[in-house]
């Protein structure tokens, strides 16, 4: 069979496989050897359009997203990791132009501890149609106690994610484009010949500062991250031309923080504000914040862990400064 033949019919099984399994292929990238023994990009040369089709967001994902009420802390955080590093390369002309990144591979590498690598034959730089409906087959398998466990892991890994960790996973990893990779916040298990995805060398190191003047001067070279305190119901009414203010009546509730982008500080009506791109509840949006406000939170029934010291509304400023 020639290779456009047997291309063809992997295409086909993916499509029964997708139409009897109900799986997803978003993390599929093929890649074969052409005549000459060159690797060539299946994704780069033909069906460009037959790709994107197929990576339609699995029924899985899509419940997923609608059970919750916003993205969880560590999809947060590399949303903003993967922003900034898009921002600093393009600042640096390491691109031509703004490009989006990968936060779900964020999501999916941070804290993973890699298994050291086995002496033996070299790694394979092709996958088959076998392993592909290997790959199909355990989806398509019901959970085992081991798979369980193993998602119980994960989820733990999940919970300690912080834009830090996401930021030296890009400089030790690379990292992948947008589209070469699984959306934020799908659920398909990453088949292990997603290692053949084409990463984006990132080279540089993790810079962090604790006051509002040492971010302003992280801000002259572009985009700073940064943990915002969130109250409602303040947050929800502010609006996008607003000044946030924190909280502002004994009615308020403390939300938590949320890993945020300061994208520039204004004077508005005589106060400092910063300009920050936040995504709350699921909904990306730019919300103006005041620098100068500060806030305490008190112990609520003698629970010492919410006390919150004297404060202001921006914390924990974060970049990462790249290398040529």
């Amino acid at each position: 069979m020639t290779e456009s033949n047997n291309l063809y019919t992997l295409f086909g099984l993916l499509f029964v496989a997708r139409c009897l399994y109900d799986v997803s292929f978003i993390y599929i990238f093929f890649v074969f050897e052409s005549d000459d023994g060159k690797q060539q990009s299946l994704h780069s040369l033909w069906f460009p359009i037959l790709l994107q089709k197929m990576s339609r967001c699995h029924p899985d994902c899509q419940r997923a997203a609608a059970a919750k009420v916003e993205d969880d802390p560590a999809e947060r955080a590399a949303t903003v990791a993967a922003n900034l590093i898009s921002s600093a390369r393009v600042i640096l002309k390491l691109d031509r132009e703004f490009t989006e990144y990968s936060a779900q591979f964020l999501v999916d590498n941070a804290l993973v501890a890699k298994k050291p690598v086995q002496q033996g034959p070299q790694q394979r730089s092709t996958f088959t149609m076998e392993d592909c409906l290997e790959y199909l087959v355990d989806n398509a398998s019901p959970k085992t106690e081991s798979d369980l466990e193993e998602m119980a892991k994960e989820k733990q890994r999940r919970a300690k994610i912080t834009v830090k960790d996401c930021l030296e996973c890009a400089f030790k990893e690379g990292i992948p484009r947008y589209e070469h990779w699984g959306h934020l916040g799908c659920v398909s298990k990453v088949p292990p010949f997603a290692s053949l995805m084409p990463r984006v060398p990132v080279k540089g190191e993790v810079v962090e500062v604790k006051t509002l003047e040492d971010a302003f001067e992280l801000l002259t070279h572009g985009p700073v991250g940064a943990k915002l305190h969130v109250f409602s119901p303040e947050i929800d009414l502010v609006g996008e031309n607003g000044v946030y203010q924190g909280p502002l009546s004994n009615g308020t509730s403390y939300v938590g923080l949320r890993d945020v982008i300061l994208v520039s500080v204004n004077d508005v009506n005589g106060d400092v504000v910063g300009r920050v791109k936040i995504c709350y509840k699921k909904k990306t949006s730019f919300t103006n914040v005041s620098l100068t406000q500060m806030f305490t939170r008190l112990a609520h029934n003698g629970d010492g862990s919410q006390t919150i010291e004297p404060t202001g509304l921006l914390v924990d400023f974060i970049v990462p400064r790249l290398s040529m």
